[in-house]
């Protein structure tokens, strides 16, 4: 049980440390824009020795691929239109339950605007139970737990495919494919290179059957941590001839002379500059993981919805169809309203994906009874687990 009257005289002390980060933020925010204004005057020179020197470069930076001080409006889409989402969620593996598997279950949603048809709102669960589903991955030293979280985003994006497929009667419909969070998937930098591409390879041609559908593919995020574009500033502020960071800056236990604006994200700077119903340049990301995506690689921009500046982050066949990229952000903007700050489609996925406490009792309830029908001997929790379902304490 937690003490709050013993949290109440830290909470104080909390307080006063927001404050005064709110007054350094102001400050950073304002030398931001002063170096955005600089950097807007020497785009090419800075652009130039990105692409000379970025693999010297001991941090991620974006590339903009449109002038620096562009800022486009955004007319949210009020015509008849198709919106597809996809989310997954999880029920982990447990040596202390009575049989170790683990059940993934995708939420799907289809919402058709203005042309009388039903939407489609369900989920499709999949159990993971054999050796090669619960121990392949262990060949590369990966967990089990961690190897069900990849295999939930491969099924994500192989559902979304499939909906695209079965749900587009009217290829001139303007249609929409969303996911929740980045399209960039910082993890397989962590994974041997056989089981990235074992990941990567599934949802890259998931993302190619979009491609072919011409249906554009969003991946929302939001409260994004990033500061890739705000990076590109580091350039500018590199007191060196060459931007050589493994030259100039080896140790990483020195703050180097260019990170002026941490812990500044992207979002907090743009929700400076943009208005509601504006999105920013746009970006190609150069993270190191990319080079794996051949002709998929992610371009982003940042757009105020009303309540808060959202990352959106496309495939490079959305960014190079100016009729797709439209679609895209028009039917963004439209679902962000019509979910009062949050796109309708993404939060009735999640909806239908999530597995709760009481889901979860009646799951490992059903695995028991059909244990139970198979003939199968002292089936139960793990003493250590019952214990903790029935503290006496």
């Amino acid at each position: 049980m937690l003490d709050l009257t013993k949290v109440a005289g830290q909470i104080q002390g909390l307080s006063q440390h927001l404050s005064q980060e709110a007054d350094a933020g102001r400050q950073r925010i304002q030398r931001a824009q002063r170096l955005w204004t600089e950097a807007a005057r020497q785009q090419p020179e800075a652009v130039q020795q990105l692409r000379l020197w970025g693999d010297r470069l001991n941090f991620t930076t974006a590339e903009p691929i449109e002038p620096l001080p562009t800022v486009v409006d955004v007319e949210a889409t009020s015509s008849h239109h198709t919106v597809l989402a996809t989310d997954g969620s999880q029920i982990a593996p447990s040596h202390h339950e009575i049989a170790y598997c683990y059940l993934i279950n995708v939420g799907r949603v289809a919402l058709h605007y203005g042309q009388g048809r039903t939407a489609l709102l369900d989920s499709l669960p999949q159990l993971f139970y054999r050796s090669e589903d619960l121990y392949h991955c262990r060949q590369w030293g990966i967990p089990t737990e961690e190897w069900m979280g990849f295999r939930r985003t491969v099924l994500e994006a192989e559902t979304l495919a499939e909906l695209a497929s079965q749900r587009l009667t009217n290829p001139q419909t303007p249609t929409l494919a969303m996911v929740d969070g980045s399209l960039i998937y910082w993890f397989l930098d962590t994974l041997p290179k056989d089981a990235g591409h074992s990941i990567l390879t599934p949802v890259l041609a998931a993302w190619q059957q979009l491609e072919k559908l011409r249906i554009p593919l969003v991946g929302y995020v939001s409260a994004s941590r990033s500061g890739e574009s705000l990076n590109f500033l580091r350039l500018q502020c590199c007191p060196y001839l060459v931007p050589d960071c493994l030259t100039h800056c080896p140790d990483p236990s020195v703050r180097p002379p260019c990170q002026v604006l941490e812990p500044l994200r992207d979002v907090v700077f743009w929700a400076s500059v943009l208005q509601a119903g504006q999105r920013s340049c746009l970006w190609r990301s150069s993270a190191p993981v990319l080079s794996n995506y051949g002709s998929h690689t992610i371009y982003f921009c940042y757009i105020h919805v009303g309540v808060e500046v959202a990352r959106l982050e496309f495939p490079s066949w959305v960014v190079e169809d100016v009729q797709l990229l439209e679609t895209a952000l028009g039917l963004t903007l439209a679902q962000v309203i019509k979910g009062f700050g949050y796109p309708v489609a993404l939060a009735e996925a999640h909806n239908q994906a999530v597995v709760r406490g009481g889901d979860r009792s009646r799951f490992f309830a059903l695995l028991e009874q059909q244990m139970m029908k198979a003939g199968l001997q002292n089936i139960g929790t793990s003493y250590k687990e019952a214990r903790k379902r029935g503290s006496i304490a």
